[in-house]
């Protein structure tokens, strides 16, 4: 993740609590935040690719697959 991405969220959170925003920072704010969520949930996705559930009979199988299981 950029660092100049996290330092302008946070410029424009710190400017919002101070004296509030224009319609383009809330606009650009808005943006940002999504671009930043999206970031934050294919990191937590692709940690998931990493994490493995034993099953009650010892086998082991990646998280994606025990949680998509239907029982």
């Amino acid at each position: 993740m950029e660092n100049s991405l996290l330092q302008r969220i946070n410029e424009l959170a710190r400017k919002k609590r101070e004296t509030g925003l224009t319609a383009e920072e809330q606009a650009e704010q808005k943006k940002l935040y999504k671009i930043y969520l999206g970031e934050i949930r294919q990191q937590f996705s692709a940690t998931l690719d990493t994490v493995s559930v034993e099953e009650q009979d010892g086998s082991v199988v990646p998280f994606k697959e025990a949680f998509n299981k239907k029982d």
